[in-house]
């Protein structure tokens, strides 16, 4: 019999979720320790699975296919390619750094009678649970190659991130209502773009008569199925309608700024590092491979509004006077340059955001991460109420440096190869919006060495010594992880892109022009 690797890769943390949702109340630390040790193990798992996939093996490796829903075509078909690969190792390397990150985020929403000392805090096992669900879902996202199979976990992750955003993070008078109706604000507009996704879905059977995603975008290919361009162009619409909410994508983006201040740290960074991604992976997949023809169409449209995410979010990053807030802002910008890389529609321009892709969850962790272990000394997140942290914090404010410099994608670090090759690859088809792009990188420089310079430099304020201290045993061991990978991705991004590069061809090759892209 051959092993489901995949199906193990993501029902490993789905059980221990489950375990740990049933846990007594009591057993705090217990819940704590599974759920470090499930991520460790689905980490491993991930590593012995990228061990075994072939670059170039063909275009799905380690498949599997059951009948699901006869009556519909519906099967549960797994199968795992180079891009899908490069995010769930992102993903299994991020969850465990993110529940040791968040070891005491769920005391403090623990009820009165319940305390960090005595580990009763009655809501740490299900935090821990929310966390692992949602990398369960991400994961099955990445795999899924039958489109409703893929859509099921597409909108069932929201509900676990719902209960994160409204249900931890910090207290206080107003807090809670704020954590409340940024969770509504979340999941309404996720909601809303997954029903128009459903449509589309049900479109999408209604023209092929089934729901395999490597049956139809070969058929497509082939010529053996014909849409009609005005079919073709609805169908992609409401398909990428809902994969933008989700990246998010300018106008689509104000539900991230909120959700990601609300919640605590690691549960902001399971959504804009790795929940997120599943957005633009499904623009990469789904919106070019079911859709060539719609994608070339609309190529122009959404480069436009992805080069308007970035100087947006750089702008708006620069004005912020919260320091969680001005990262939230961070990512709209980078979610713009990986779908600019998306819909450039060129080798290039796929690998470019892939890697971007990888290379935006790891930075964006650090930096997030960072800033959410300095806020906990300080209490506040205001940059005006910091200064002198580099004297009080050297090493605390060393890695918020080398993580801001990533983000702005200083050479040696991994971001800049990402998005040099996105840049690349776009400027071959839109120079105007290569160049734009271009010239938006100096207001990353403006906001993150702005922001370092406030809060790392100068005079401490008055009693901030007291309780700023420096990272300690566990901070460092989730932060140290993270600096390397930035470096190493730096300096050998063939690491990622050994298996990202024979992926590109597929997903370019079905565009109406690529013989002029490549």
């Amino acid at each position: 019999m051959t092993m489901p690797w995949l199906t193990v890769l993501w029902l490993l943390p789905a059980a221990a979720s489950a375990v740990v949702m049933f846990l007594p109340a009591a057993r705090a630390h217990n819940a704590k320790v599974i759920g470090v040790g499930a991520a460790l193990l689905v980490l491993v798992w991930s590593v012995i699975i990228a061990a075994r996939f072939e670059p170039g093996g063909g275009r799905f490796q380690m498949t599997e296919d059951l009948s699901w829903i006869p009556q519909f075509g519906a099967r549960y078909s797994l199968g795992l390619d180079g891009v899908g690969l490069a995010l769930i190792l992102l993903t299994t390397v991020l969850t465990p750094l993110l529940l040791l990150a968040g070891w005491r985020d769920a005391d403090s929403t623990a009820t009165p009678s319940a305390t960090p000392e005595n580990g009763q805090g009655k809501s740490v096992h299900i935090y821990i649970a929310l966390l692992l669900a949602v990398e369960a879902m991400v994961l099955m996202s990445f795999v899924a190659t039958d489109v409703l199979l893929f859509y099921i976990f597409f909108e069932a992750m929201l509900i676990p991130m719902y209960f994160l955003i409204g249900g931890f993070g910090t207290t206080g008078p107003g807090v809670r209502a704020e954590r409340s109706r940024a969770a509504v604000q979340f999941l309404l507009y996720n909601l809303f773009g997954g029903l128009v996704m459903l449509a589309a879905v049900i479109g999408l059977y209604v023209v092929a008569g089934r729901f395999s995603f490597e049956s139809i975008s070969t058929a497509v290919a082939d010529g053996a199925l014909e849409m009609s361009p005005t079919t073709q162009n609805l169908l992609f619409a409401g398909f990428v309608f809902a994969f933008a909410v989700k990246a998010p994508l300018w106008p689509l983006h104000t539900w991230l700024p909120d959700a990601a201040v609300s919640t605590t740290p690691a549960a902001a960074v399971m959504m804009m590092a790795v929940m997120d991604k599943v957005g633009t992976f499904a623009m990469l997949r789904f919106c070019i491979g079911l859709f060539p023809d719609a994608s070339e169409t609309f190529a122009p449209v959404l480069c436009t509004l992805a080069v308007v995410s970035i100087v947006y979010g750089a702008v708006m990053a620069i004005g912020q006077t919260d320091v969680m807030r001005l990262i939230a802002y961070t990512s709209i910008s980078h979610f713009g340059f990986i779908v600019l890389g998306v819909f450039a529609l060129t080798d290039q321009g796929h690998v470019g955001s892939t890697l971007y892709m990888v290379n935006h969850g790891i930075s964006t962790a650090a930096l997030f991460l960072i800033a959410g272990f300095l806020v906990s000394r300080r209490g506040s997140s205001l940059i005006s109420d910091y200064g002198g942290v580099q004297r009080l914090a050297p090493v605390l404010s060393g890695t918020f440096l080398i993580a801001g410099l990533a983000t702005l994608s200083l050479p040696g670090l991994g971001p800049f190869i990402s998005e040099f090759l996105v840049l690349i690859g776009t400027f071959v088809r839109y120079p105007a919006a290569a160049v734009i792009a271009s010239l938006a990188l100096a207001l990353s420089a403006v906001y993150i060495l702005w922001t370092y310079q406030r809060m790392m430099g100068g005079p401490a304020p008055d009693g901030a010594d007291k309780r700023i201290t420096d990272l300690g045993v566990r901070e460092k061991v989730v932060v140290a992880p993270l600096i390397v990978l930035l470096f190493v991705l730096g300096f050998f991004p063939r690491i990622i892109l050994d298996f990202v590069d024979p992926a590109a061809p597929a997903t370019t090759s079905t565009t109406a022009n690529d013989g002029a892209d490549r």
